[in-house]
């Protein structure tokens, strides 16, 4: 009897993805616990189990968005925990128990690797022990220039130097990790003619957004000529993203006084990169979103939509899955009978993968947004705002989140977990076995269009 309920519980959780589903579950009860604690909470404040599970999914989903002020509900050793949940979350729990094992005993057994390469979309798990290394050296570096830039800044600005420090450490960490968390109450808006600040963060976000994988063969191939197809893409799509995106924010905004409307040519620019990178995943706002112009949130909800690459801190369709449709729209227009980009076939396996994640992102974000619609009294472009930020992980709001009341906050809590897990990773993690068909049924062309 002992041996089949084993036997059953290792066939439940053979698939790397329902280790990873519960880790990152588990990971959000223990946070949620920490925040509960005493030592957790400022004086004065008394957090309920709400505040508590809502502060802790959005960390370890690397979100960013909060129903109460980061900098004045939680005492240090809530930020600490908080800091702590976004590092874990960002840097991946199976990513982070593998180098542990890697430490430790020297050697990675098969099934932490394919756990591993489950997190970090590795292309093999042969190589998961330098992939690990890789990413470790990446977090740190990325993480400590980050912060050293924003702690001189920060000293310069005539904080005390221990304050300076935690400060540079918190935003530097939680920009890497496309966070969005901020000690500051009004996040970061009281930088917005700070390149200092804003610039260094930015980048952090930029490059923990490209995904681990990218950043890795980024790294180790300086030739345009050796780069994967994987790579090619995701650096195509961003770059258009981030130059289509300032743009566009820079020139909505322009003229709005609410947001850079008074600021000179250069800081409108710097302004507008800012608000163009945020919304890859981040969620830091140099601005009030509930004053930017309704062509701005738009344009900021399908950039929040989208998000960042793949295996990364981003969240989002990713921009593989959004440039791979445009290439299948291409082809088809083209009259083609495959899909082709840089001289590369793209296999049919990997269209179905973009346009189920595509549609099923759709789906969540419209079927979430008419619920909180029915629970709320909120307009739709900005119940539909908070939603896609929550399930694309980037933490910007207009405000709505802490006043959504309960059933909207779990509502937002399902929404961000599933973003940080993405919808195939949950649905394979549901899976209790493969099927493969063995026999091929007749062809079928319905009409279409």
């Amino acid at each position: 009897m002992d041996r089949r309920r084993t036997g059953a519980r290792k066939r439940r959780f053979r698939h790397p993805a329902q280790i990873v589903v519960t880790a990152f579950g588990g990971a959000v009860v223990v946070g949620t616990l920490l925040l509960l604690l005493p030592f957790s909470q400022a004086q004065g404040a008394k957090t309920d189990l709400l505040t508590a599970l809502f502060t802790a999914t959005s960390a370890v989903c690397v979100t960013g968005l909060t129903v109460v002020d980061t900098e004045r509900y939680w005492s240090t050793g809530g930020h600490v925990v908080i800091l702590a949940l976004v590092q874990v979350g960002g840097f991946g729990i199976m990513t982070l128990a593998s180098l542990l094992a890697l430490f430790v005993s020297r050697r990675l057994g098969l099934r932490t690797r394919v756990t591993a390469a489950a997190e970090t979309k590795s292309v093999g798990i042969g190589d998961v022990r330098t992939v690990l290394r890789g990413v470790f050296v990446i977090t740190v570096v990325v993480e400590s220039v980050t912060a050293a830039v924003l702690t001189a800044r920060f000293l310069a600005d005539g904080q005390p130097p221990g304050r300076a420090v935690w400060l540079g450490v918190f935003h530097g960490i939680s920009a890497f990790n496309n966070a969005g968390f901020s000690l500051y109450g009004d996040s970061l808006t009281r930088f917005l003619t700070d390149g200092w600040v804003l610039v260094p963060i930015s980048l952090a976000v930029i490059i923990g957004g490209l995904g681990y994988p990218v950043i890795l063969e980024l790294s180790r191939r300086t030739r345009l000529r050796r780069w994967s197809l994987h790579t090619r893409l995701t650096l195509l799509m961003t770059a258009i993203l981030l130059v289509g995106g300032t743009a566009f924010v820079t020139f909505s905004e322009w003229d709005n006084n609410d947001t850079i409307g008074t600021l000179d040519a250069g800081q409108k620019l710097v302004g507008g990169f800012f608000g163009a990178v945020q919304p890859r995943t981040a969620g830091f706002n140099a601005w009030d979103y509930s004053e930017v112009t309704q062509e701005t949130k738009l344009g900021t909800t399908l950039l929040m939509f989208v998000g960042g690459g793949s295996g990364g801190t981003a969240g989002g369709l990713k921009v593989t899955t959004f440039i791979l449709l445009l290439f299948v729209i291409l082809a088809e227009v083209r009259g083609e009978p495959q899909v082709t980009a840089f001289d590369r076939r793209i296999e049919p396996r990997v269209i179905r993968q973009a346009v189920t994640v595509a549609l099923l992102g759709v789906a969540v974000v419209v079927g979430s947004t008419m619920l909180l619609t029915e629970l709320t009294d909120f307009s739709i472009p900005d119940v539909m705002f908070e939603a896609t930020s929550a399930f694309a992980t980037v933490g910007l709001s207009t405000g709505l989140t802490p006043n959504m009341g309960v059933p909207g906050q779990l509502v937002l809590i399902g929404l961000m977990f599933v973003g940080r897990l993405g919808p195939i990773t949950l649905v394979s993690a549901l899976a209790l076995r493969e099927r493969t068909r063995r026999y091929s049924l007749p062809e079928g062309a319905p009409l279409i269009g």
